[in-house]
């Protein structure tokens, strides 16, 4: 798929993606009393790396104009679709679906928190409206890439009349 005429950035990464939000109690600090809280999954910081370089790589690659508009500042669109690797014990000769671990809703989180360091936008919270959320196997959608990955297309929403859209 190539991006639509509306779209302001389409960034695509490969890697495995790691999915946010369990975390493990380590203890208290001892001089704050803060609880002390661990991410869990180990895939959580290899995965923001690679979205954030390939987040800068596509930012930098933009023409200059179109490069001044970042971070995005105001309402968006967003078409997040993340491969994952299907598992050696699936169907080989028809399609499945991606049921299990790790959750979407988790891939999008971590994948969010990297777009706002690599400063792509100004925070997450921007994000108002999705035109694709999906997890698909490589091969078993129009969008999905050849191996593990994501493909992220945002676009502004520049009036109310286009949201819905």
């Amino acid at each position: 798929m190539t991006a639509t005429a509306d779209t302001v950035i389409r960034i695509v990464v490969y890697g495995t993606p790691g999915p946010q939000g369990s975390k493990t109690f380590k203890g208290r600090n001892p001089r704050t009393g803060k609880a002390i809280m661990v991410e869990s999954s180990k895939k959580v910081k290899p995965w923001r790396e690679a979205v954030e370089g390939a987040a800068l790589e596509a930012v930098n690659a933009l023409p200059g104009e179109v490069r001044r508009a970042f971070p995005l500042d105001g309402p968006i669109a967003g078409r997040f679709v993340f491969t994952i690797r299907k598992p050696a014990s699936a169907p080989k000769r028809r399609r499945t679906w991606p049921i299990r671990y790790p959750d979407t809703s988790k891939l999008l989180r971590s994948t969010e928190d990297a777009l706002t360091k690599a400063g792509v936008w100004a925070d997450d919270a921007r994000l108002v409206e999705f035109d694709r959320l999906a997890k698909v196997f490589p091969g078993e959608d129009p969008e999905a890439l050849d191996r593990p990955g994501v493909v992220i297309e945002l676009r502004q929403i520049t009036d109310l009349s286009e949201a819905g859209q």
